[in-house]
């Protein structure tokens, strides 16, 4: 039996919200083969972190090649890669394996604010890594970085978002959980054929841990699974919308996504999809 297999390159959150669990959680709900390439053992809980010891650059690489070297790879999605020797690494093993298909998340700050990215590593990120990106997925935060405007509105989300794309990406998802955009949670997606608007109900809840995580593993398992890009996004934004929807009350502070909502057999959110 052959099922659709995605590769996670991030760093590991022991508890358990975001990072490779959030992701191979995701996996297993959508349906898909999940393995993972650790970058980094955070010490993490729901209200910070404590603690991040990094793998080198040649170990994060040999479990990379083991996996190619042996088991099928539909899609790479990549999280926290923490330093600039990392994410050239990355780039430089992945051009190596040519992966068509990469989902790149710059995770740059945790949920609770505390930095996942050395400072000096973004100019890497951006000249190295995000022009090999089939699809980026910044927040707010992220994208203002990235793209060196300020975030204020949805016409802003579009234009940094054309001016991101420019940096190489073949298609970004402009989440925009971050703007007061009243009741519902919008995010922009922008592809080479046109750019696309993706509406669902926002939810008053402190439980958002690992949201970012989820929703680029679940883009990466709709690809996987062959679903267009447009698609892709709009399945994975009902994952992450139930997930955030059905948020588990564990911790002290920012509660985790519900991975199992699903399996649970609780009722989907709906998300409206309209060409802009």
């Amino acid at each position: 039996m052959r099922i659709p297999s995605v590769l996670t390159i991030a760093g590991s959150d022991s508890g358990g919200g975001a990072g490779i669990q959030a992701d191979l959680k995701t996996y297993t709900a959508l349906g898909v083969f999940g393995m993972s390439a650790i970058t980094a053992l955070t010490a993490q809980n729901t209200t910070g972190v404590y603690g991040i010891f990094e793998a080198s650059p040649e170990f994060v690489k040999k479990q990379i090649d083991a996996i190619f070297e042996d088991l099928p790879v539909d899609v790479v999605k990549t999280g926290m890669l923490s330093n600039a020797e990392i994410i050239r690494t990355v780039a430089e093993t992945l051009k190596k394996w040519r992966v068509e298909k990469i989902v790149i998340d710059p995770v740059m700050r945790a949920k609770g604010g505390d930095p996942l990215l050395a400072a000096e590593a973004t100019e890497t990120l951006i000249k190295e890594f995000i022009p090999m990106a089939y699809i980026l997925t910044p927040n707010v935060p992220e994208a203002e970085v990235l793209s060196g405007m300020e975030i204020k509105n949805i016409d802003d989300m579009i234009t940094a978002g054309k001016k991101i794309q420019g940096l190489g990406a073949k298609n970004v998802l402009m989440k925009g959980g971050h703007l007061d955009t009243g009741k519902e949670a919008i995010d922009i997606l922008l592809t080479q054929e046109g750019i696309f608007e993706y509406r669902a109900e926002r939810f008053k809840t402190p439980n958002t841990h690992g949201t970012g995580c989820t929703y680029a593993s679940a883009i990466a398992a709709y690809l996987a699974r062959s679903f267009d890009i447009v698609e892709a996004v709009k399945e994975a934004k009902v994952f992450v919308t139930g997930g955030v929807k059905y948020g588990l009350e564990h911790g002290k502070g920012h509660g985790p996504v519900n991975h199992e909502w699903r399996v649970l057999g609780l009722k989907p959110p709906m998300v409206e999809v309209r060409e802009l």
